[in-house]
C-alpha cells in the first residue's frame, strides 16, 4: 500500500494484475485499472472478484489466443454474484456484488502467434459484438504479441500507435513490460548477485527505450 500511495501522491494512476482474490479489498482504493491474466480469465473466482470491484477490469485472451474465454469473463463480471469471500473487516462472509460494467478485452497473443494486427483486432471485435460487449480494447505488447522477445515490444507498440493514428480509436490502451534496465535474470540462491533494475520474471524493455517510444507516441498522436 505504501508504494501505491506514493505513486498516487505523484498524480500517477496505478494499474495491477490481481492474482490473489483476497488482495483487491486491500488495494482497490489505490488502483485505477486491473488486469485478469490469461491463465485466470477462465477462473470463476476471478470473475466474481472482477464483479465486486469498482475499477475497470481487462480480461486477457487465453493462452491459446482465443477470444471467447475472455468474452465470457467480461460477460460474467458485469452480472451480480453472491459468493463466500473476505469482507472489509477481514472476516469471511457472503459477498454480494453489483456487477462491473467496465470489463473489456486485452489482446496478448497466444500459442498460435500475435494478435495485435488490425485483422486480429477486427476478429476480436466480432466476438465482442456477438455478446453485446464493449468493442474498445487494450493490447499487450509483450507475451505472445512479442513472441516473448522483449526487443520486439517497441515494434508492436509502434504498430499499435500507428493504427490508432490512422483512425482506430477503439484501441484505448497498450501495455509494455518495462523496467529500469532491459532483459531479465534468474533469481538464484544468493540475491546479492542480482543486477539492480533487471527483471527476475519476464524480460523487459529498459527505461531509456520506454521513455523514447512514449514520447514518440505522444508526438504521433498529438
Amino acid at each position: 500500500r505504501r508504494l501505491l500511495q506514493e505513486i498516487n501522491d505523484m498524480g500517477m494512476p496505478a494499474a495491477c494484475e490481481f492474482l490473489d482474490p483476497v488482495v483487491p479489498h486491500y488495494f482497490e482504493d489505490l488502483v485505477s485499472w486491473v488486469a485478469i491474466g490469461a491463465r485466470t480469465t477462465e477462473s470463476q473466482t476471478h470473475r466474481q472478484m472482477a464483479s465486486a470491484i469498482g475499477i475497470p477490469v481487462g480480461f486477457k485472451n487465453g493462452t491459446d489466443g482465443s477470444f471467447d474465454t475472455a468474452a465470457d469473463g467480461i460477460m460474467a463480471a458485469r452480472n451480480q454474484h453472491s459468493y463466500v469471500g473476505t469482507g472489509p473487516d477481514g472476516h469471511v462472509c457472503v459477498l454480494r456484488t453489483d456487477g462491473n460494467p467496465d470489463g473489456h478485452l486485452v489482446l496478448r497473443g497466444g500459442k498460435l502467434g500475435p494478435n495485435y494486427d488490425s485483422e486480429s483486432i477486427g476478429s476480436a471485435r466480432e466476438v465482442l459484438a456477438k455478446g453485446d460487449l464493449d468493442q474498445r480494447l487494450v493490447v499487450d505488447c509483450s507475451h505472445g504479441n512479442s513472441n516473448k522477445d522483449h526487443e520486439r515490444q517497441p515494434l508492436v507498440f509502434e504498430d499499435l500507435i500507428s493504427q490508432r493514428a490512422e483512425g482506430d480509436t477503439g484501441i484505448v490502451g497498450v501495455m509494455l513490460e518495462s523496467n529500469i534496465n532491459p532483459g531479465s535474470q534468474k533469481l538464484g540462491a544468493d540475491p546479492s548477485t542480482l543486477e539492480y533494475g533487471v527483471s527476475i520474471t519476464d524480460a523487459c524493455v529498459g527505461w531509456d527505450k520506454t521513455e523514447e517510444i512514449i514520447l514518440w507516441a505522444d508526438n504521433t498522436l498529438g
